[in-house]
């Protein structure tokens, strides 16, 4: 009867998973998505605790509050412009455990480091804990170095040296070597099971500092990818259906986020995983003979000028915004352009900021309502008829050499038809590259406004000013 009733359980909170991903297909059905996963999540882990199997709790109380405190800390503590630094912490945490979890059951049952083994494991059970403890160790130190990359913790230029590429096929043929021979040869030399971790451990920093970040979207999406094969995998090697289907849903979703990300960018998944691309952010480049390029720098008088002339406007905002915490100004100046009788849109490119969808998260934070936002092939024929583009932070997207430039590197990566608007005004701090280390001939414009300064103190001005305008 329990057995049915666990069964039971794990196939509702199963179907609840499902309904999940399916509700966050969709901004309008997001919050009930989330809750569907909420309550799924509720009833397998319930299920699982009250299983006859487990013989104490006191250890899983500790955990729970331990991971409770972390959680909890981590939620304050990291805002929601820092969302793809938060995800990258969780992936970390998923990825930690599972390997622990891996790692546990293989030490139960060979009785620990040089030990006879006291309890059979069947091959099959034992690639996959091997593939767990590795998918996890990876995703571990991957998440972290994808953390401090977005953090400013460590360059967001790729970090390279000679031969990279072989010497990382080189230790994933060594984590499936070692794992081989342990398959073939499970009670001989019980302690190398812990060197796929150890070299799990390694790949994950190795194979994430090559990764500009620009890059960072699909890294964390790829992330994702991982910590759901590695549960996945513990499903399978502790019998756990639930967590093989979670587990599955899970690396699926990311893997396939993975590659619609790199298809949005025009560029392989390989070479987005090693091909190295994109910097730190360079200097402002300079025209033949060493002389800066000339730009039209504006006033926020200027802009509020062009802006309150305007019958319609379209927004697009890059990670510039995220980074200015602007979300919350952007939705005021559309209000206040709206009340003018202005027409306001958004225009989200599917890989602006660095983590899928953040755009769409900081402007639902902000309560922009989700009909004005548009993405790159429903708004993109619109430019020519729009009166003002605004740009909040965003460079590749709104870069004209993707279509023009073939020697560029991000040269068939679908960008927004800004410079066919009437006025374009770029909001940007300086006048310095970006992540790809491409400079954007949008810039240099002769319908193109900058106004250089932090983004959200340029909008807030922005606001008064067309507020005042108004009021008048």
């Amino acid at each position: 009867m329990r057995e049915s009733l666990l069964s039971l359980c794990y196939l509702a909170a199963s179907i609840l998973f499902i309904l999940c991903l399916r509700g966050l297909s969709s901004p309008e059905q997001g919050r009930r998505g989330i809750l569907y996963g909420e309550v799924g999540m509720a009833i397998a882990v319930v299920a699982t605790l009250l299983d006859k199997n487990i013989l104490s709790y006191q250890w899983i109380i500790a955990g729970l509050l331990l991971g409770s405190t972390i959680g909890v800390a981590i939620s304050l503590r990291i805002p929601m412009t820092k969302m793809p630094e938060r995800i990258a912490l969780s992936h970390a945490f998923g990825g930690l455990a599972t390997s622990l979890v891996g790692i546990s059951e293989y030490y139960k049952h060979f009785g620990g480091l040089g030990a006879a083994p006291h309890e059979p494991m069947h091959p099959f059970t034992l690639g996959a804990l091997g593939f767990e403890v590795f998918l996890g160790s990876l995703t571990f130190t991957g998440s972290l170095m994808a953390f401090g990359k977005l953090q400013g913790l460590i360059s967001g230029a790729p970090i390279t040296f000679k031969g990279q590429n072989y010497v990382n096929l080189s230790l994933f043929a060594a984590a499936g070597g070692v794992l081989a021979y342990k398959v073939a040869f499970p009670a001989e030399n019980v302690p190398l099971f812990y060197v796929v971790a150890g070299i799990g451990f390694i790949l994950g920093v190795a194979g994430v500092l090559p990764i500009g970040g620009a890059d960072m979207p699909v890294v964390v999406s790829l992330m994702n990818s991982y910590a759901g094969l590695a549960a996945a995998a513990t499903g399978f090697a502790l019998n756990q259906p639930i967590l093989i289907i979670s587990g599955a849903l899970d690396g699926s979703s990311g893997l396939l986020l993975s590659l619609l990300m790199s298809k949005a960018m025009n560029r392989s998944f390989s070479n987005v995983l090693f091909g190295a691309f994109g910097t730190d952010g360079g200097a402002a480049p300079t025209a033949a003979g060493g002389a800066a390029r000339p730009y039209n720098e504006a006033t926020v008088e200027d802009a509020a000028a062009v802006l309150k002339a305007s019958e319609s406007v379209i927004i697009i905002p890059g990670y510039g915004m995220a980074v200015s915490q602007a979300q919350h100004a952007v939705r005021d100046l559309a209000a206040a352009l709206e009340k003018r009788g202005t027409e306001v849109r958004y225009a989200i490119h599917p890989v602006a900021g660095r983590m899928p969808g953040h755009m769409n998260v900081l402007l639902a934070e902000a309560n922009v309502p989700y009909d004005a936002l548009f993405d790159l092939d429903m708004i993109n024929d619109d430019f020519s008829r729009t009166d003002a583009v605004l740009v909040v932070g965003a460079n590749d997207v709104v870069n004209p050499a993707a279509k023009t430039d073939k020697t560029s590197p991000i040269y068939g990566m679908p960008v927004f038809n800004v410079e066919q608007s009437k006025s374009v005004i770029v909001l940007k701090r300086s006048m310095n590259t970006g992540f790809s280390g491409v400079d954007n001939d949008l810039f240099y414009e002769p319908n193109t406004m900058m106004v250089l300064g932090d983004a959200k103190k340029t909008i807030l001005s922005l606001v008064s000013e067309v507020k005042e305008s108004h009021g008048h």
